[in-house]
């Protein structure tokens, strides 16, 4: 008999975020700490992509020409401003119920994302190839992390690039990402991160590596409870984000 196909989808996680999708786009829901989150992600994708390609960040459509991965795309927080500032992109999710709520929404923004509730391994095996690939807070999310950074790799066009955003495993992480912000503080729905599927950096760079990668740039993201909002930060022992980039042929 023919070995099972591996999958890099875990059925409880889809499902929990599944049953969260109605929360996507209420700033003051569920996500709301995503929210919070997403001005940071979106200046340092912004940035890189720019200095990358060779873009202005300040023209109005300065993504034109450039095909984007979302690969976990949840409700289109990201798709919508990559599409906005010119780019083609794909918003690929495992579940159907975030991809439902991600057309509709960007429908009724007049927002054109080209979405599909399938999975990193389903584009890669179809021959799919990207500009950029933004794969944020989805690692701690899967199966199997090497495959499934693996099958993402694979969609890399030579000179492109990959954004991974995730947690790192330390104490400091299991205080402040888990304990704090879900059982104390309720930033999040309760058992939203397990711990011993946080990632290290060491563990990414890795797992990049098998996959073509080369990680080019770093950041940590913390959080100013003063000001109540994040930042890019040396500190990378919570929250952080690496830029890979796969060499030309």
């Amino acid at each position: 008999m023919p070995e099972p196909r591996r999958s890099t989808i875990d059925a409880g996680e889809v499902e929990r975020f599944s049953a969260l999708a109605a929360e996507w786009w209420n700033p003051n829901g569920k996500f709301r700490p995503l929210h919070k989150f997403n001005p940071v992600r979106l200046s340092y994708i912004r940035d890189q992509i720019a200095t990358r390609f060779g873009r202005d960040p300040r023209a109005a459509r300065p993504f034109e020409g450039l095909r984007i991965l979302d690969i976990g795309c949840g409700g289109g927080l990201l798709c919508e401003p990559m599409a906005r500032l010119g780019a083609d992109v794909v918003g690929a999710d495992a579940s159907e119920t975030n991809i439902e709520v991600a057309k509709l929404h960007a429908a009724e923004g007049n927002v054109s994302v080209d979405y599909r509730a399938t999975t990193a391994e389903d584009l890669a095996d179809a021959g799919e190839k990207f500009d950029v690939i933004l794969n944020m807070e989805v690692v701690e999310h899967v199966a199997d992390i090497d495959l499934f950074v693996a099958k993402c790799g694979a969609m890399v066009r030579p000179g492109g690039i990959m954004f991974v955003a995730t947690i790192n495993r330390t104490l400091k992480a299991l205080g402040l990402a888990i304990i704090g912000a879900e059982y104390v503080l309720r930033w999040l729905p309760r058992g939203t991160h397990q711990f011993g599927r946080l990632v290290r950096p060491e563990e990414l760079e890795k797992a990049l590596g098998g996959a073509g990668l080369t990680i080019i740039d770093r950041t940590g993201v913390t959080y100013n409870p003063l000001a109540d909002r994040w930042a890019r930060s040396k500190d990378m022992d919570v929250n952080y984000m690496v830029l890979a980039e796969k060499g030309s042929v």
